[in-house]
């Protein structure tokens, strides 16, 4: 049976070792790495080129989504399967977009990841709660190949409906910035600011900054300081 080599990468230690737990009781599964962050864990995959690499999508530094854009637009010979604490269809689109070649919940039962990663180790696209459902890319309207979009040198953050600048806002909104301070930070008046979160609100559909942090939260485009 043809080893398939694994790097994981999550910043929950214990999530992290549940994980390997889980994949290296099969035989033909070999853990050759795990890392704590985006960067740690995209320099490994660089370094060992594993055939797989799980990964959360909530990651401080760069997060999943990036990560799997730098793998592709860098044709690495890995193949990313993200884990992600919340299910939606948003996020599904994003992580396709991104590149990656599966999408799970992490309550994804072992057994459920073991399956996964074996699908997307054989060429799949496994999609959804455990990988019930195998996406056909050929059969997605104007898509020939996933891999391929990311490739083209297409940013993962023009996959959400947020400029970087507002982008930035959101960032600071979660800190608990106040829009003074947002402001000084950007080199921008305060009016800008109050301009900006107006237009993210209307983007999100959200009438309020804990909202906004909380769907940013959900979707791995920001993350809160320990």
């Amino acid at each position: 049976m043809e080893e398939i080599t694994i790097v994981v990468v999550d910043d929950h230690p214990l999530l992290r070792q549940g994980v390997i737990d889980s994949l290296m009781v099969e035989s033909d599964f070999t853990i050759i790495g795990e890392a704590a962050s985006g960067e740690e864990g995209l320099e490994l995959i660089r370094i060992l080129k594993p055939r797989i690499a799980v990964v959360d999508i909530n990651l401080p530094g760069i997060n999943g989504l990036q990560l799997t854009q730098r793998v592709i637009s860098e044709k690495l010979p890995t193949r990313v399967v993200l884990l992600t604490a919340y299910d939606d269809g948003e996020q599904r689109k994003s992580a396709m977009h991104a590149g990656a070649s599966a999408y799970c919940t992490k309550d994804v039962q072992p057994e459920g990841l073991v399956h996964v990663v074996r699908e997307v180790a054989f060429g799949n696209y496994p999609f959804g709660k455990e990988g019930e459902f195998v996406l056909d890319i050929n059969q997605l309207p104007g898509v020939q190949n996933i891999r391929a979009i990311s490739s083209a040198g297409d940013d993962v953050e023009s996959y959400h409906p947020l400029s970087r600048r507002e982008m930035e806002v959101l960032s600071y909104i979660a800190q608990g910035m106040s829009n003074k301070e947002i402001g000084a930070t950007l080199g921008i008046s305060e009016q800008t600011v109050k301009n900006h979160i107006t237009t993210i609100f209307n983007k999100l559909g959200v009438s309020d900054r804990t909202q906004a942090t909380l769907y940013a939260l959900q979707h791995g485009w920001v993350r809160l300081s320990n």
